[in-house]
């Protein structure tokens, strides 16, 4: 199969590979990249377990081909996080008991960034509707809806 060369910028750092076309962007970030935190579930963009932000949008990397994610800026989990310092999102993931097996984490945590940078301020409700996307098998959602919202405060006090 043809390969081709492309220029993904990543979590601010820009990446020079060598791939085939049909290789979408989960696959491209953990096979090639070793950003495992991105997680691979379904393939077809129904669990929200691959959520990235693409440009400050979530998109299900699933769903993208890499080579249409050149001149985006992809942010994953693993480049939310400055240094040893979590992002208030995962902290209060951590905190508020919004992580069980921790297989959706990283794309709630996604999702949830999207969702506060443009929604500071939000409600319980507005929370439940951000997340429909992320599918979650052991929380029950009300944990995560807590911790989403408790990020929420804590941001907002800085």
């Amino acid at each position: 199969m043809k390969r081709e060369e492309i220029v993904l910028k990543v979590n601010g750092m820009n990446y020079k590979i060598d791939i085939e076309p049909c290789r979408t962007l989960v696959e491209v970030l953990r096979d090639t990249l070793g950003l495992t935190g991105t997680k691979k579930s379904c393939n077809e963009g129904e669990c929200g377990a691959c959520t990235v932000l693409m440009d400050g949008q979530p998109v299900a990397s699933c769903l993208v081909l890499a080579v249409d994610a050149q001149g985006k800026e992809i942010l994953t989990i693993e480049g939310l996080a400055e240094g040893e310092k979590l992002h208030p999102i995962q902290e209060s993931f951590l905190k508020h008991g919004g992580i069980q097996c921790g297989f959706c984490t990283p794309g709630m945590v996604m999702s949830a960034k999207a969702f506060l940078d443009e929604h500071p301020r939000p409600t319980p409700a507005e929370v439940r509707k951000a997340i429909v996307g992320n599918l979650c098998r052991c929380t029950g959602y009300q944990q995560i809806v807590d911790s989403i919202m408790a990020a929420s405060e804590m941001m907002n006090k800085k």
